[in-house]
């Protein structure tokens, strides 16, 4: 069976980098975990060493975390659902908010449930996401300020996601402003504003941060050290922390081009292939995983001379070149993976999930040179 690896070291030597940048710039900041899927395993390792709050858009997950480390903050992080009140107030100290009617809905049962549940405000920027518009902001919040066992403890956004709008100086003042004038005409105080992401990270190194921006709530960068801002990486910050496995289990020396007449594939494609190879062969390897686990274009082997031919439902088709390496069946074949990769993989019951407690010599030196 093929397997997907977290790298604990890696993984903490991420979280403390980005620890520190936050601390320097007075940013509080949570861990957003929707990537490991609830797996308890690597939800504990990652507890080991994070004392932030942990956020999720799947109450399952926020379930796990719960029975794991009951006094871990746990965030629900897309507007709940009316009919799920019950299991976001008993799972989630805080949840991010844009329908007023949801909002009573879980007032009603914080106060079944004898909890003060608290909430941000979530506001449309230009992502056309979640967030409801500007100009009923101040009416939204006056009705959810007098509910009972409601706590408005910030407002936020969400860029990039869907439309791939970016943060930017203008937008992150203008959501300040907006928090200001609702301190003002409400006569309270809002203690946070949760516009930060993995792609607003880029900002603080150029200094564009508003000081209002007080909160981030991060995951891909913590798991791949992406500049999701620039679609690039962050020097300092390791991409590896997962890897995925996977077994030979046949290999041979195969026509490159196929034989007969060609329909569409599995996933309504024709493969195209280039009738210059007519006639030619290559030593093809077969591993055992598939699209229903994985999408090929979203992984890579790790061996430069290794190249991914294609996929069906439960196999994927390996270009071996000359085989420096000598591989035969039963050998494995390393990939590394994007953050789509990761998802869909841990979300399969057929990848085991491993954690690699361990650091190659080389890979210590680095990581000493960084520290």
């Amino acid at each position: 069976m093929s397997y997907i690896t977290l790298n604990s070291h890696k993984l903490k030597y991420n979280y403390n980098y980005l620890n520190q940048l936050f601390e320097e710039n007075h940013i509080e900041w949570a861990v957003v975990a929707k990537l490991l899927c609830g797996n308890e395993d690597f939800l504990e390792c990652l507890l080991e060493f994070s004392d932030k709050e942990i956020c999720d858009s799947r109450l399952t997950n926020l379930k796990h975390i719960k029975k794991i480390s009951p006094e871990t903050q746990t965030v629900y992080i897309k507007p709940p659902a009316k009919r799920l009140a019950k299991s976001i107030i008993k799972y989630a100290d805080v949840s991010f908010n844009s329908e007023i009617d949801t909002v009573k809905v879980l007032s009603e049962e914080a106060v079944l449930q004898n909890k003060i549940h608290k909430i941000v405000i979530m506001v449309e920027m230009g992502e056309l996401r979640e967030g409801i518009m500007v100009k009923n902001l101040s009416r939204f919040f006056g009705e959810v300020k007098t509910l009972p066992n409601i706590d408005v403890v910030g407002i936020g956004t969400n860029l990039n996601c869907l439309n791939g709008i970016l943060p930017d100086e203008k937008k992150l003042l203008k959501l300040n402003s907006f928090k200001e004038i609702i301190e003002e005409s409400h006569q309270t105080r809002i203690p946070f504003i949760s516009a930060g992401s993995s792609v607003t990270i880029p900002l603080i190194f150029k200094n564009k941060i508003h000081p209002g921006i007080n909160h981030f709530r991060v995951g891909e960068s913590l798991f791949f050290g992406t500049d999701v801002y620039s679609d690039s990486t962050i020097s300092g910050m390791y991409q590896d922390v997962f890897k995925l496995t996977a077994e030979i289990i046949e290999i041979a020396e195969k026509p490159m081009v196929p034989a007969g007449d060609a329909g569409t594939n599995l996933t309504g494609e024709k493969p195209q292939h280039d009738l210059a190879n007519k006639g030619k062969t290559s030593l093809r390897a077969i591993v055992d995983i598939g699209i229903l686990d994985v999408d090929p274009k979203q992984i890579a082997p790790l061996s430069e001379d290794i190249k991914i031919i294609g996929a069906s439902s439960d196999m994927m088709i390996l270009d071996l070149s000359d085989n420096h390496r000598h591989l035969s069946v039963g050998d494995t074949v390393d990939f590394s993976m994007n953050y789509m990769a990761v998802l869909r993989a841990m979300n399969s019951e057929y990848v085991d999930k491993l954690i690699d407690h361990e650091i190659s010599p080389k890979e210590l030196k680095i990581l000493e040179f960084k520290n």
